[in-house]
This record gives structure tokens, C-alpha cells and sequence, in this order.
């Protein structure tokens, strides 16, 4: 199995991070032993203080959100509508409060026990083109809080496919109208023409 991705890899820039985790694979170890994989399709940043999006906005700090102030390499796992958990990759030094949303992936691996969590989908595509339905589909909730993603039960490896400039396509993030200039930030990345990345997700 590819190496865990190290823990520099998190921290530079947080937009060259949500780029750079494009293609790579996120990988679960289920209590049970099962190992579920997926690769990330597409991300979005949240730039801390500054980004009237984040959950960090004007360095609001909370219980929510105390994840986002950890170093770089880290999982923040927070709940959403009511329902629904979403997962981030805590990026930069410790403070920054900076992240990247996964909104999507392809799933690789354990496919059938995703189905068995998300069984709404009526296709594979379908089974993680929301960040909710990856948290669904891997299991994922606030247990992985503030957890290292050089762990034993959350982790992430570097990409297993080619991906060069012309692959990456470019946003505004998703669902996030009500943050004034924030909201036309072009923050959300995702590759060019991949099935399973979200369309105009809810969840």
C-alpha cells in the first residue's frame, strides 16, 4: 500500500493543498478490520479569518471548530444541517485555522459496504458526490474529530492517477451565498469530467 502522505504535505498554502489532494486517496480502517478507499474528485478551501465562509470567520473559536486551529494533517469533522457530517484536511501551521472541504470522491474499495450506508444511491457515482455522503459512506463522524490523518483509522496517499493543470477545473464553492465577496472566491476545485463529482449538491 502507497505511504501516508507526510505531514509537510499539509502544510503549505492552503489553496495549493485543496490542488494537490486532486487524485489522492483517502483511505478508512473500519473498527471491524475493513479498509474502504476513495479518491478525492474534487475540494474547496477555507481560508480562516479572513473568508467570510469559514467557520473560522473573524477567528470565531468554538468546541465546533477548535479542530481548524490544529496544525496542519488533521481532520475536522463537522455536522451540518441537522444531519449530515462533512470532513476537511486542516491545512497550514497551528492558529491559521485554515481547511479543505472534501465535497467529493470515486469510490476504490469496500464498495459493497459503502451500499449497505448509503443505500439512496441508486448508482456508484452517487454513492460520494456530497461531502455528507462520503462521511455517510466511510463511516465518518465525530469520532475522527481532531484526529491525525496519519492515524491508523483515517489517512490519506498520494495520487495513483496522472493529473496535470488542464485536468483541474476551477469554482466559486458551493452553497455558501450569505458570505458576502467571499462567495465568488474561486476556491473550489474539482477534475475536469469526473462522474462522481457533486453537481448542485445540498449535502
Amino acid at each position: 500500500m502507497a505511504r501516508k502522505l507526510p505531514k509537510a504535505f499539509y502544510l503549505h498554502d492552503t489553496v495549493s493543498v485543496a490542488r494537490a489532494l486532486l487524485g489522492c486517496v483517502l483511505w478508512r480502517q473500519l473498527e471491524h478490520g475493513e479498509l474502504l478507499a476513495a479518491r478525492i474528485v474534487e475540494t474547496e478551501a477555507y481560508l480562516g479569518a479572513n473568508d467570510m465562509a469559514s467557520h473560522a470567520r473573524r477567528g470565531l473559536r468554538s468546541a465546533r471548530n477548535e479542530s481548524m486551529y490544529l496544525e496542519g494533517g488533521h481532520a475536522y469533522v463537522y455536522f451540518t444541517y441537522g444531519m449530515h457530517w462533512c470532513l476537511n484536511v486542516v491545512t497550514q501551521e497551528a492558529d491559521l485555522a485554515e481547511a479543505v472541504l472534501l465535497p467529493a470522491a470515486e469510490p476504490l474499495r469496500g464498495i459493497e459496504s459503502m451500499r449497505e450506508r448509503r443505500p439512496k444511491a441508486k448508482k456508484e457515482r452517487e454513492l460520494m458526490n456530497g461531502p455528507g455522503k462520503i462521511c455517510m459512506a466511510m463511516d465518518i463522524d465525530r469520532r475522527m474529530d481532531g484526529q491525525s490523518l496519519r492515524g491508523d483509522s483515517l489517512w490519506i496517499t498520494a495520487r495513483d492517477i496522472e493529473i496535470g493543470e488542464g485536468d483541474i477545473a476551477v469554482s466559486p464553492r458551493i452553497g455558501i451565498d450569505n458570505s458576502g465577496d467571499a462567495a465568488a472566491w474561486p476556491l473550489r476545485f474539482f477534475l475536469r469530467g469526473n462522474p462522481n463529482v457533486s453537481a448542485h449538491r445540498h449535502v
